[in-house]
């Protein structure tokens, strides 16, 4: 089995408005561990259908559990009052602060 690179691991959503749970088709290793850990816990939420040879894994995923969110780019007199903000609290993002 070949290792996938990066542009190959894809992510297909089924998603329709009735009350039928959704569907996640990943190959996505972080997005596969999320939902294997959600339907360890909540196997009445989520649970894993199939798996196939190219390390992709077929979910079924109450829709209450999944949420898209779309965000606008920040304006740039936003972005500076942030960063001016977090300067004055101290949060500058330095990892060898503790």
């Amino acid at each position: 089995m070949r290792k996938l690179t990066k542009r190959d691991r894809d992510t297909e959503i089924y998603y329709n408005q009735s009350n039928d749970p959704m569907q996640i088709r990943t190959n996505d290793p972080k997005l596969i561990q999320k939902l294997n850990a959600l339907a360890a816990d909540f196997p009445e939420l989520c649970k894993l259908i199939e798996e196939d040879e190219l390390c992709g894994s077929y979910f079924e995923v109450d829709k209450r559990r999944v949420s898209i969110h779309v965000t606008r780019p920040y304006s740039e007199e936003r972005r500076q009052k942030q960063s001016q903000w977090a300067k004055e609290n101290g949060l500058r993002g330095d990892s060898r602060k503790c």
